[in-house]
């Protein structure tokens, strides 16, 4: 039986008029209903038609997504567990770490959480009514967040993309149409349909639709990439999938663009005070690099230490990169194990590098299953772009500093030790690219999306700001109605 991607279009499951599909990897077919059956549906069509999410108040989204919250319990919810067995052969990752993602999926919906999100990133005053301010010059602003007609490009490294775009359309009280990726096909899906169990009428369960379809597939998307039907794409991915959403943006619709990225570790020279320092510091760095299998933009890939760059240095930078393979290895399966694949040309780059041991050291990587590569020089191996499953390269320095100017537009998150240092290199390090500074080992903290994301406030791009000014004789006029009225009263009285 071949594995049907169900479109789910404004509460309606949509599994009729099936194409094959592709999948990511050789062989991996699925099939889909043909994008241009469902094409009209797919829109909002009139602007209107929000005014319903508009109406909701954000208590009312609080509890609904509470709700959802414990719908989505893995154990007890059988559209998670479909998805996530048939999720198996197209993921990225091995399974168990794909089924602790899955399992992680509805916490990001409790009740405290979402409060936490719409309160630090977007601010609750501006979700639940006009937030009012006497301006100098005597008039008063009031502005509101408006939910925008949005459609999300996600990308599929962590079905956790598919539930953060539900939540943050939720909070902004949006209508979002996600284009689901071929090797994350059915997270969203999963989701949408236990809100149509859950909720089948209410706005929020009304406001969301998934589908999969081809990207470039060029008559398609001039259907439906256009300022009548959306006024903001949201595209995660990689360089070629974002330069094509490009030749669609216009006046009227705006691209909010997640690029891909790479993140690296600065460790300053205290990490070698002694073993037992080294050891902790191997540990966190180990868990930077290979948490979910080296897959995600957050993951270290290049690691910059203050060993020094003589003999000792370099012999003191590989004894940590020894430490920190034997951490790597030793991570629980829920979040790292032997990754599926290595890339045919990083592969071959490390047989490469191996031949020449006066310029490297190249610690494990003989079965594939990760590997430290040590460089004798401050120089970063050639072919870093390309590192991944569990594959990173330790750059010995003289001073931590040194690392500042290597960052560049592509620098996601730095992992630094010690604290100290972070605070010294946290104002320096955003002008040359880096986007986001985790202590040691805390590259998967879970704060987002309440925090920015790739140096973007994301959910207040997705929302529409919209500004009701009173000028200041209008504001004179109205008082000096309300007092004439309330003279009257008196005399009444």
């Amino acid at each position: 039986m071949s594995l049907i991607v169900p479109a789910v279009v404004r509460g309606k499951v949509i599994t009729d008029n099936l194409v094959s599909m592709s999948g990511r990897g050789e062989g991996l077919l699925f099939e889909a209903p043909d994008p241009s059956s469902i094409l009209s549906q797919l829109s909002l069509g009139n602007p209107g038609l929000l005014k319903d999410a508009y109406a909701l108040p954000f208590d009312e989204v609080v509890r609904y997504l509470d709700q959802l919250s414990s719908e989505l319990s893995y154990e007890r919810n059988d559209f998670l567990q479909e998805a996530m067995e048939l999720s198996v052969p197209l993921a990225d990752v091995t399974r168990p770490v794909l089924e602790a993602q899955y399992r992680q999926l509805g916490s990001w919906f409790t009740a405290e959480r979402v409060k936490e999100v719409a309160q630090v990133s977007i601010g609750l005053e501006h979700l639940d009514g006009w937030s009012e301010r006497r301006m100098n010059n005597g008039s008063i602003a009031a502005v509101r967040a408006i939910g925008a007609r949005c459609l999300h490009i996600i990308a599929g490294n962590s079905p956790m993309l598919a539930g953060l775009t539900i939540l943050c359309n939720a909070l902004t009280r949006g209508d979002a149409v996600i284009k689901v990726p071929s090797n994350d096909p059915l997270t969203a899906s999963a989701i949408i349909r236990t809100m149509i169990r859950m909720a089948p009428e209410h706005p929020i369960t009304r406001h969301v639709s998934c589908a999969y379809w081809k990207g470039g597939d060029v008559d398609f998307e001039n259907g439906l990439y256009t300022p009548r039907n959306f006024e903001k794409i949201l595209a995660w991915g990689g360089y070629n999938s974002v330069k094509h959403v490009t030749r669609y943006i216009q006046p009227g619709l705006e691209l909010i663009s997640l690029d891909p990225k790479r993140s690296a570790t600065v460790i300053g020279s205290e990490a070698f005070s002694d073993e037992a320092t080294m050891r902790v510091v191997a540990r966190n760095a180990a868990a930077d690099i290979g948490t979910m299998n080296q897959i995600a933009c957050v993951n270290a890939r290049l690691i910059y230490v203050a060993s020094g760059t003589d003999e000792a240095g370099i012999s003191r930078a590989r004894r940590l990169g020894e430490m920190i393979y034997e951490a790597m290895i030793a991570l629980p399966e829920h979040l790292s194990t032997k990754p599926k694949q290595i890339s045919s040309e990083l592969a071959a780059a490390i047989v490469g590098i191996r031949s020449s041991p006066d310029f490297f050291s190249v610690i494990g990587g003989h079965e594939q299953e990760g590997a430290i590569i040590v460089s004798h020089t401050d120089e970063e191996v050639e072919f870093y772009p390309l590192l991944a499953s569990r594959v990173a390269n330790i750059v010995p320095l003289d001073d931590p500093s040194d690392a500042v100017s290597r960052m560049t537009s592509y620098s996601q998150t730095i992992g630094v030790y010690p604290e100290s240092l972070k605070r010294e290199l946290r104002d320096i390090l955003p002008l040359y690219g880096a986007q986001r500074l985790v202590s040691l080992g805390g590259a998967f903290i879970d704060n987002a999306p309440a925090v920015p994301q790739d140096a973007i406030e994301l959910i207040r791009r997705m929302a529409k700001w919209i500004v009701d000014d009173t000028s200041s004789d209008a504001v004179a006029a109205s008082e000096s109605s309300k007092h004439n009225q309330q003279q009257t009263l008196e005399c009444v009285v």
